[in-house]
């Protein structure tokens, strides 16, 4: 039985997000609410650290001398961890058997912004409207498209069970000592446009989202004013960070937080009585390991064994 994940849908909500920012500007013309002014380059932002950067040392019993140490740690780790499976009982009474690390996902919009301008009622309309389309799902350590392990792929087909996630992949890197026989690794990769999972550096450290083009080409009430989908609407990848906290004796994961940062940017886009509109919004994707056994039991119906 093959169970994905809510997120391998999420290129299409990507998609609506895009038309109902740029429609909710109807909205906003029609009512004449009043817009608050926004620096219009306040969402360009550099592909720069956001985490503390590297300090050479030894942390909890372990040497690091690079980030490269770090992301080797980080992989073994990683693969120790979803190599372990659970059995879960679904409420329908039938046995599963899933991997152990399952995680909670949340999905939210913010720095919306229409033409260069922030305006208090599309920040209040639009993220109702993402919850609506955004149902959490539960899957493995990320990147995984499933919980099942043998339904774990990428969109070719290649598996995702093992870490691919490689020092030329990261922009940053830190370790601290918990000082209680664990060590917390973060982890930001390098900046990447229409991420796809498992497929490059922002895709080997989180569930990312894939093109959206030929979705957003889907939307007949969207079009543009010049220019091509791929030259008119940006996915760019960029801030976020994985928080990683590792047993030293086991070598096994104990928590993890995924924070996934996908800054979108359209220009040119025609939509009903709109022409020739720019928009910019900023999705945040984050997923927290492990799952609640009430966040599994509310999600996907099962309960571990």
């Amino acid at each position: 039985m093959k169970q994905k994940s809510k997120l391998s849908k999420l290129n299409a909500v990507l998609a609506v997000i895009l038309a109902v920012v740029l429609i909710a500007n109807v909205v906003v013309i029609a009512t004449k609410a009043v817009p608050v002014a926004v620096d219009a380059n306040a969402a360009e932002e550099t592909d720069g650290p956001v985490i503390e950067v590297f300090a050479e040392g030894t942390y909890g019993g372990v040497s690091f001398a690079s980030d490269a140490d770090v992301v080797k740690y980080y992989a073994e780790a990683y693969n120790k961890t979803k190599a372990q499976t659970k059995e879960y009982v679904l409420d329908s009474g039938e046995t599963v058997t899933w991997y152990a690390m399952l995680g909670e996902e949340t999905l939210n919009v913010s720095n919306i912004m229409i033409e260069g301008k922030e305006n208090a009622t599309i920040n209040n309309l639009v993220p109702g409207i993402v919850g609506g389309l955004f149902t959490p799902g539960s899957a493995g350590l990320a990147p995984s498209a499933s919980r099942e392990p043998a339904a774990d792929t990428d969109e070719d087909g290649q598996s995702l069970q093992t870490c691919l996630l490689v020092p030329e992949d990261v922009i940053a890197t830190n370790v601290k000592d918990n000082n209680d026989g664990t060590i917390t690794l973060q982890l930001q990769p390098k900046e990447v446009n229409m991420s796809h999972k498992g497929k490059d550096a922002q895709g080997h450290l989180f569930n990312s989202l894939g093109a959206i083009d030929k979705t957003v080409d889907s939307i007949t009430m969207l079009s543009w004013q010049s220019g091509t989908t791929a030259e008119n609407c940006l996915v760019n990848y960029k801030g976020g960070y994985a928080t990683v906290t590792i047993d030293t004796a086991s070598g096994l994961i104990t928590t993890a937080d995924y924070h996934m940062e996908a800054h979108i940017s359209v220009t040119h886009a025609n939509v009903t009585v709109l022409k020739d509109k720019s928009a910019n919004l900023l999705v945040t994707y984050d997923v927290h390991y492990p799952a609640s056994a009430d966040y599994l039991k509310e999600r996907v119906a099962a309960t571990a064994k």
